[in-house]
């Protein structure tokens, strides 16, 4: 039986995407499953997976710098770990910030194959609080290593067709796009006159707060599910606190709309924005809720467009955003039509889950 060693590094035992790899892979070859946590776990096994936990305690309000200095002594651990690991296959759920190649030239000096699963555009994800003339020096230094990293690996995984393009270029490489689906299919024949904002990281709200509040008027409740934080003080809204899945779900699945728009940092052209397909938007369309979408947001912008299943807005045009939204409530039940007839698209199932095994195992 193959052994795979999957790194999920800064990712907690239960990360949505990670996780996800980790099961599906334990049903046909032996996972060695590294992921952090800040309590006192013991490694063990279950089934076919052997859990490696780090305990680690990284403080969020540290500076970049500080803190990619102190990993220097996680990413030794992790290092020592994939060294003293036997294994076919390291599956990387992000690279070592303090020795973003050694892992990938190690398993390739040891013949192993190298699964790199690229969650974000890393040239810009990586250290993103650095702007003006250091963030872009830090982009082109990292785009360089990413470019490496892609260079060492055999297979590559991304979040997105424009995110995959972008990132390899015209280099032939062995890829597979894989968004981040829904779990499971929710209905609910309740259906409060809400516009949901989800999510476990807090993302502040542009220009669409003025939308909102304008939608606010017009009889809509903001409801805000996951995250709350003094960027929403000046907008009136419902905070249900985080939920575990099924009830986050089951809240979606009574809203009417899902706001999916919203800036993770300040600059309207940031990659991981532009060409992400997030949980939550494969949540909302999976719960039966139509998603309010930036029309900058290409890769979610196209799905919308192609399977109708939502509203596409200039958050800058206030009161175009808002007549579009309007109009598409007042025809409601087509939105609902087009998400249940595409529904299957949305959620993680036995035919996605075969292939993506096959392409890793193969």
């Amino acid at each position: 039986m193959k052994n795979v060693l999957v790194i999920g590094y800064m990712h907690p035992k239960y990360d949505k995407r990670v996780f996800r790899t980790v099961q599906a892979l334990s049903k046909y070859v032996k996972v060695i499953y590294q992921y952090l946590t800040d309590k006192s776990e013991h490694e063990h096994e279950e089934g076919n997976v052997r859990y490696v936990p780090i305990q680690w305690y990284e403080d969020i309000n540290t500076n970049a710098i500080a803190k990619l200095w102190k990993r220097r002594t996680l990413d030794k651990m992790i290092m020592e770990l994939i060294k003293k690991t036997e294994f076919d296959i390291l599956y990387m759920h992000h690279f070592l910030p303090s020795r973003p190649l050694e892992s990938f030239r190690y398993a390739k000096k040891m013949g192993k194959k190298v699964v790199y699963d690229i969650h974000e555009y890393h040239p810009e994800n990586f250290l993103s609080t650095l702007h003006g003339t250091i963030g872009e020096l830090k982009i082109r230094v990292m785009k360089k290593i990413f470019d490496k990293q892609i260079d060492l690996s055999d297979k590559l995984i991304f979040v997105s067709q424009e995110m995959m393009r972008y990132s390899i270029g015209n280099r032939d490489k062995n890829v597979l796009v894989l968004p981040n689906y829904a779990e499971m299919i929710t209905r609910s024949s309740e259906k409060r006159k809400e516009i949901v904002f989800v999510g476990k990281i807090t993302r502040a709200l542009g220009d669409e707060k003025r939308v909102i509040k304008e939608l606010i008027k017009e009889g809509f409740v903001f409801k805000i599910i996951g995250m709350d934080s003094d960027i929403f003080s000046d907008i009136e809204h419902v905070y249900t606190g985080f939920l575990p899945y099924e009830k986050m779900m089951e809240e979606i699945s009574k809203a009417t709309f899902s706001l999916v728009s919203f800036k993770t940092i300040e600059s309207e052209y940031y990659k991981n924005d532009l060409w992400s397909l997030p949980h939550k938007f494969y949540d909302s369309l999976a719960a039966g809720t139509p998603v309010i979408v930036k029309e900058s947001f290409v890769s979610m912008k196209m799905i919308v467009e192609e399977f109708g299943v939502g509203v596409v807005i200039d958050p800058r045009d206030v009161e175009s955003s808002v007549r579009k939204i309007l109009q598409a409530y007042r025809s409601y039940d087509q939105l609902i039509e087009n998400i249940e007839k595409h529904k299957e698209k949305f959620i993680w199932d036995e035919e996605k889950e075969k292939e993506f095994v096959k392409f890793i195992l193969d």
